[in-house]
């Protein structure tokens, strides 16, 4: 790969929070500085030689600052390609090679954040910086873009360990980030110039833009767009992370089946519920959810339908969890569970679910509706010879709501409005089912006299012959397989309800 060695460098910064170091280690190796304004102040008051831009160009600052580098003789310099022709045009113009941007820019989602005043608001739409970015970056090549303070450890690791050299993979991976910079950048804009359009497809899903600590895990980067403001108070508790917002997703879309009803709890741990129940008080439920899994709801999501009140949150507070999602506070619940200054705690505004969904792959994304359909008694089609009791038919409609939730394969095992056992994400329904058993056992459940739910249907009667040894006395499906009626026949022989909801639940 073709190293460059940085000769020159424009250095110009809103924030000048950790560019001492760089500036030194460039000083130390003998690179040209040219700057502008407040960056040239602080380099200078470093004791560091540092050039004035309007040296280059003949011009001052104008316009309030508006206009410092947008000048021919600074982007012709970034933008020259190493070369003969475009060199010997550098020589007749008198312009010099500049080998390094770094730009902080002008913090516009901060100050949107901070005020509503409109002039404020457009005076932090940088026009200057995120030029040098996009023309340093299109010439990676043979130029070196640091396009945030992000990129800052990135740049001051190559200037020690290669002493001022770079090589194609690092330009390029600088100007991948600077793109995604820029893009960041001005969707944070648009969002701003689109609010009360008829720009639907905008207005909902990047009406904000925020930048994440990471992605997925620490060496993904991670940007969320959406208006987190218009489901949530943020409470309390540090910033919501990439997998919180997954997780705090899957949560209130479970919620939302339960939303208008009895006191209702859940607990979620990588988007799948460990434990939900419904209860007649909410300190009940909760107890009630937790016992469903208390190994897995260590670090958990936790989420409900009802205000938390003290004695709930006195129950609370003795795990360790991620967020607690709720309609909101007692004062006396919110001053014991606030006092943990890291855990986050969200007042829900509304159970929202959109309508649509998205997913990225290959080298596109794929879209369709939302699963919004929840079946209700009315829905059900009886399949067997004997007909499900009103307290079984109350079990299988809460167990239908849980399995809508889960990972497939998945099977979940209900009673007394309690998820008991519940298998998700194997890639057999029969390995789903055993897994559930034994997590309802492992948990001190009786699967006796139990619901269960799939989420897709039965294509062998082994999981009803599994589920008949377990003890467990309703089921409900979707139906639909060729081979139902195996399924149908054991449950007769064996005095099983089976109802079918020609529903099926997948989740991938």
């Amino acid at each position: 790969m073709a190293s460059k060695k940085i000769k020159s460098a424009l250095i110009s910064v809103f924030s000048k929070d950790g560019l001492e170091e760089i500036v030194k280690e460039l000083n130390h190796l003998g690179v040209q500085l040219y700057s502008t304004g407040g960056t040239q102040r602080f380099i200078e008051q470093l004791g560091i030689q540092v050039e004035a831009v309007e040296n280059i160009t003949s011009y001052p600052s104008i316009l309030d600052g508006r206009v410092k580098t947008l000048h021919p003789k600074v982007f012709g310099g970034l933008l020259a390609r190493r070369e003969e022709a475009h060199l010997a045009q550098l020589e007749q113009y008198e312009i010099p090679e500049i080998d390094l941007v770094i730009v902080d820019l002008y913090p516009f989602e901060e100050t949107l954040a901070n005020t509503n005043e409109e002039a404020q608001i457009i005076e932090k739409i940088d026009i200057g910086g995120i030029s040098l970015i996009r023309a340093a970056a299109k010439n990676y090549k043979d130029v070196v873009v640091v396009p945030s303070r992000e990129e800052y450890t990135m740049i001051l690791d190559l200037l020690r360990t290669k002493e001022g050299l770079t090589d194609l993979a690092d330009r390029k991976e600088l100007a991948r980030r600077a793109f995604k910079v820029s893009s960041h950048y001005d969707t944070a804009i648009f969002a701003y110039f689109n609010e009360g359009s008829d720009d639907l497809t905008f207005k909902h899903s990047m009406h904000q833009s925020r930048m994440l600590r990471y992605g997925e895990n620490p060496h993904q980067q991670g940007v969320f767009f959406g208006n987190l403001e218009a489901m949530f108070d943020k409470l309390n508790g540090k910033e919501l992370s990439y997998n919180n917002l997954v997780d705090v997703d899957a949560a209130v879309n479970l919620m939302a089946e339960f939303k208008d009803g009895d006191p209702a709890f859940a607990v979620l741990k990588h988007t799948n519920a460990c434990g939900v129940a419904v209860r007649p008080t909410l300190v009940e439920a909760w107890k009630a959810a937790l016992a469903g899994d208390n190994i897995s709801a260590f670090g958990g999501i936790l989420i409900c339908n009802k205000s938390i009140d003290l004695e709930t949150a006195m129950e609370i507070d003795q795990l360790f969890y991620e967020v607690l999602i709720a309609p909101g506070f007692n004062e006396d619940a919110f001053e014991l569970l606030s006092k943990k200054k890291k855990r986050v705690l969200l007042r829900i505004k509304e159970f929202y679910t959109h309508n649509r969904s998205f997913k990225s792959l290959l080298n596109g994304v794929i879209e369709q509706d939302t699963d919004l359909k929840t079946e209700t008694a009315a829905d059900f089609e009886v399949m067997t010879e004997k007909k499900p009791s009103e307290e079984q038919i109350a079990n299988l409609l809460f167990a239908n709501k849980c399995v809508k939730h889960l990972k497939s394969n998945t099977i979940v095992l209900a009673k007394d409005n309690q998820l008991i056992g519940m298998g998700c994400g194997q890639t057999s329904r029969v390995d789903a089912l055993k897994q559930a058993i034994l997590k309802a056992k492992h948990f001190g459940f009786d699967t006796r006299g139990a619901a269960m739910a799939s989420d897709a249907f039965f294509p062998f009667p082994d999981c009803v012959e599994i589920a008949h040894e377990a003890g467990i006395s309703a089921v409900i499906q979707p139906g639909g397989s060729i081979k139902d009626q195996l399924s149908v026949d054991f449950c007769n022989e064996h005095g099983i309800p089976m109802v079918k909801t020609g529903v099926r639940h997948f989740k991938h």
